[in-house]
């Protein structure tokens, strides 16, 4: 059995959570395991409950899961209140309690949303590549940090060990993939850039079979506008992974579309890029695929059952081949619907290809 500590938030990550739920349960049930959830509070709706973001009892409940699944946090309700307690820093402290100091974000167009980006479709058909955020060092965390009505300051610092096992995670991974990592950094301007720099070509000695490049982020930026197909794996600070995963966001045509994984050594967390959107929060609206892509990283990482994962995205690619769409990646054509029927159309494709492919018998 897999216990998954079940975090939905605030805003429309309600929503997608349930989306999430429905996902696991049909995949778990078709191949034959076990799941069980212990939902807990999170960001604005933990504050407004228990004066803060985030709770111990909601920490130690992911300490005993074998995977957290997040939905979104945040809202304009809770913009005012001090740093420490906004929903946003429920993230960074959960993240950094469970040590996750990976950020997999991946960047693939499927195939029947090529013309959804502003980009052209020449420039796009075929891109898929990943970016590694580190994810619990840098600029984010370092200290001293603070600000008063004369200057603001924050401090960027990267320990080896910091740099070493996220270089190794890039590079095992692109062992899997195309060979292929472009470290991404301003070694030219930063000195904790040099030393990522230096750190991850040594890294590189033991896995001489990868090929290796570096780029500034302000050119990494720029090509993944222009010529994204170039990427395999891109691997970054916390602050350029923050930046340059939501460009490539925008490359697929909707952050709605993009998921996440959150990797440390002894937990891991998954989530939609997306935020709260309290602007369509229960309407009924919200584009659920970031949130069902999660759960086929989650699959795939944390339960190592990675065909489970690979017939999670066949259902969601067939899905969009057969014309449904949300709102955000509405275009002529196509067939508007739900936040609950896009869920219903990628369980019934799951269950459909599952059949196909001879893995067992089911009803639809």
């Amino acid at each position: 059995m897999f216990k998954i500590a079940l975090l939905p938030g605030d805003g429309i990550g309600v929503e997608v959570a349930a989306s999430a739920v429905q996902v696991i349960k049909t995949v778990a049930e078709h191949f034959h395991t076990e799941v069980e959830f212990k939902e807990c509070l999170i960001g604005g709706c933990s504050y407004d409950a228990h004066g803060t973001p985030l709770t111990d009892e909601t920490i130690q409940t992911c300490y005993d899961s074998d995977a957290v699944f997040l939905g979104a946090v945040g809202g304009y309700k809770w913009e005012s209140l001090p740093h420490n307690l906004k929903p946003e820093a429920a993230l960074l402290k959960l993240r950094k309690s469970l040590g996750l100091y990976t950020n997999i974000r991946p960047a693939k167009i499927y195939k029947p949303l090529v013309d959804s980006s502003s980009l052209k479709k020449e420039v796009l058909d075929g891109v898929d590549f990943v970016v590694f955020r580190e994810l619990t060092g840098g600029i984010y965390f370092g200290e001293p940090r603070g600000f008063d009505t004369e200057r603001g300051f924050n401090t960027m610092v990267y320990s080896k060990e910091e740099v070493v096992r996220i270089a190794r995670m890039a590079f095992k991974v692109a062992r899997e993939r195309k060979n292929k990592v472009i470290s991404v950094d301003k070694a030219n301007v930063l000195e904790v850039s040099q030393f990522w720099r230096n750190v991850v070509h040594e890294v590189h000695k033991d896995f001489p079979d990868v090929e290796l490049n570096d780029m500034y982020v302000d050119n990494c930026a720029m090509q993944i506008v222009r010529n994204p197909k170039q990427f395999d794996v891109i691997l970054t600070s916390n602050l350029f992974g923050d930046i340059l995963s939501d460009i490539a966001g925008m490359i697929t045509g909707s952050l709605g579309m993009l998921p996440s994984a959150s990797l440390g050594s002894k937990y891991a967390l998954y989530e939609p890029v997306h935020g709260s959107a309290p602007d369509i929060a229960g309407q009924n609206k919200a584009n659920p695929l970031a949130s069902i892509s999660s759960v086929a990283m989650m699959f795939t990482y944390s339960f190592e059952m990675k065909k489970a994962g690979d017939l999670i995205e066949e259902a969601i690619n067939k899905t969009l081949d057969d014309g449904y769409r949300t709102v955000d990646i509405m275009s002529e054509g196509c067939k508007l619907v739900s936040t609950d029927k896009m869920t219903e159309r990628v369980i019934e494709n799951f269950k459909e290809i599952y059949h196909k492919q001879g893995l067992g018998v089911f009803t639809l």
